[in-house]
């Protein structure tokens, strides 16, 4: 079992089709993660990304668009280990450094592709 294990569910007021190209360019993932090397080994189009890491951790991690209503629902899970031997106050302090930036991620994204959307106005179709 890795022994990071970080999963975060955020709902984003925009089409799948709208969040999977934000994350499709390789240069998105340096901006989003810039200590990890990320290989995709799937890709799933409007459903995501799945990719193998390494880096500062080693291991997987993946994007998960799910169309819920008028929206998707972005899954995010990142399975990995810290290189060498971690104490187990390392690991504490990684998984919660990874889980706070795995919501920086979402919500940063949920500002900029809802655009400022009122609460229960439709998004926009592109």
């Amino acid at each position: 079992m890795p022994s990071v294990d970080v999963v975060d569910e955020t709902f984003l007021a925009v089409p799948p089709d709208v969040v999977a190209a934000a994350f499709a360019p390789p240069v998105a993932w340096a901006e989003f993660w810039p200590d990890l090397t990320l290989d995709v080994y799937a890709d799933r189009g409007s459903e995501g990304l799945r990719w193998t890491v390494a880096g500062a951790l080693v291991g997987t991690m993946e994007v998960w668009l799910e169309a819920v209503m008028d929206g998707t629902l972005l899954h995010y899970f990142l399975r990995a280990d810290l290189p060498g031997n971690a104490s187990d106050q390392q690991v504490r302090r990684e998984v919660r450094r990874r889980q706070l930036a795995a919501k920086e991620v979402s919500l940063g994204l949920k500002v900029i592709l809802e655009a400022g959307r009122p609460p229960g106005v439709p998004p926009l179709l592109p």
